[in-house]
């Protein structure tokens, strides 16, 4: 049965019932209070409840699932190739940070866990699987082979975790999934956390959570106070320069591009212009990504440049600034991409880069993400451009009816089809934005100006 309210808001850890050695483990990682969203889907998982919990990206989430699939594992072992709780995600970077932050406290707990994911030999998967883990973190495509291949058995799943399922289901993967679940066993818990539950979101909940607690928390469609957004319109010529005015006024930032070929070039043009860049895409080995989010994390690059894709697998403290340098499609994406500054009760803006031409398409967008911002004319914008000289600048957004329609709109200004940037100052061909990497089908165009953008592999996040 589904439950519409929240539970309320717990002081610490210790009052949710949990073992004594997890809440000292979090509390000198100094975690003592849970999130709205732990404080309200902690209580049902722990009692074995079908959890569904709608919450932004970077409240917590997390934890929220990760804790109670570790008390439920605890005090037993696994047979070999057969674990006990599985965690679907999307991506590979979101994988590896929820390893990083379970295995402290599973590790505590006597629990082993693994991650099983593409992009990496499949060999030393099925080793780790057969020697026995009790927790396996996965993205559905390489899970799928290793079911096929026989080399993972879900028959002894306690415990399943949809993370991120409205990304899952928006890379294509709602096929895979519902066929994953239907492989573990019927009366098993199952958590899903999203941060949208529409669509075939709600088509995997009718499946396989019929019976459920509902938890709505600080859902992508709250109002985040400590956001701001705002819009800097520049002409096509002037895009680039302006991003690197904006860019080295605000180190620790990320920045959006629409194709893996325009987060390439933007990388290395901000990089040659003095602001370290690394770039994060589907075209990058695992090596050479978890090398861009290793040097965004520590510092050594203030600026990550990503594609949508790698939007949900970016999750890193202390991001100031997200700059959205090609406009995405939709407004859902809009919501995902803001949502990796402002996180856990942290400060941030969100700037969203486009041409006159465009303006109107952009004023809808933000309109429908439930959004409003400040607009600031690029040849007029404070210098420097920081977060705090923009938030005292600019002017409301103007009434639609005065916003001429361009003849191009936000879908092809600045992306794919090498507009909206023009050539940018400095020299550089481009403007981060350019032709699809790929040609159709999955595979990389050889050859071309800025193709492998980055004859020393500066790539980065997904």
């Amino acid at each position: 049965m589904s439950n519409n309210a929240v539970s309320p808001a717990l002081t610490t850890f210790s009052s949710l019932n949990l073992p004594a050695s997890i809440v000292s483990t979090l509390a000198r990682q100094d975690i003592v209070n849970p999130s709205p969203v732990q404080s309200a889907v902690i209580p049902d998982a722990l009692a074995g409840r079908n959890v569904l919990g709608r919450a932004r990206t970077g409240s917590g989430k997390t934890l929220a699932f990760g804790l109670p699939v570790l008390v439920r594992l605890a005090g037993r072992t696994s047979r070999s190739k057969a674990p006990r709780a599985l965690i679907l995600l999307p991506t590979r970077e979101l994988a590896t940070q929820v390893r990083s932050a379970m295995e402290p406290l599973a590790q505590k707990m006597g629990l082993r866990l693994t991650t099983v994911y593409g992009g990496v030999p499949i060999n030393k998967q099925i080793t780790t699987l057969r020697n026995g883990v009790d927790v396996v973190i996965a993205t559905p495509g390489r899970l799928t082979d290793l079911l096929d291949r026989r080399c993972i058995s879900l028959d002894d799943i306690e415990v399943t975790v949809l993370d991120e399922a409205d990304h899952l289901c928006d890379l294509g993967f709602f096929k895979p999934i519902d066929a994953i679940l239907a492989k573990t066993p019927p009366n098993s818990q199952r958590l899903l956390l999203s941060a949208t539950l529409d669509g075939d979101v709600n088509k995997l909940v009718k499946r396989h959570l019929p019976q459920h607690v509902l938890h709505e928390v600080d859902s992508a469609d709250s109002h985040v106070d400590t956001m701001e957004h705002h819009v800097l319109v520049s002409a096509a010529t002037e895009k680039s320069k302006t991003a690197f005015d904006l860019l080295r006024a605000n180190p620790r930032s990320i920045v959006f591009t629409r194709t893996r070929r325009g987060a390439m070039r933007l990388a290395k043009q901000l990089t040659m212009n003095g602001i370290e860049a690394v770039d994060m895409h589907g075209d990058l080995s695992q090596r050479h990504r978890e090398r861009n989010l290793a040097a965004f994390s520590s510092g050594k690059a203030s600026v990550i440049v990503a594609t949508d894709v790698a939007a949900r697998g970016i999750h890193v403290d202390g991001i100031g600034l997200v700059v959205h340098y090609d406009a995405p499609a939709e407004h859902k994406a809009y919501q995902h991409r803001s949502g990796r500054t402002a996180r856990a009760g942290e400060s941030g803006a969100v700037v969203t880069m486009t041409t006159p031409e465009a303006l109107r398409d952009v004023m809808a967008l933000q309109n429908k993400a439930g959004v409003t911002a400040r607009h600031h004319e690029a040849r007029t914008a404070p210098s420097p451009m920081t977060v705090a000289n923009l938030s005292g600048a600019g002017t409301d957004a103007p009434h639609p009816s005065s916003v001429r329609a361009g003849a191009r709109t936000a879908t092809n200004n600045g992306g794919g089809q090498n507009r909206g940037g023009g050539r940018p100052q400095g020299g550089f061909r481009g403007n981060g934005g350019g032709r699809p990497s790929g040609n159709g089908n999955g595979q990389r165009r050889r050859g071309g100006s800025g193709g492998s953008s980055g004859g020393r592999n500066r790539s980065y996040a997904s």
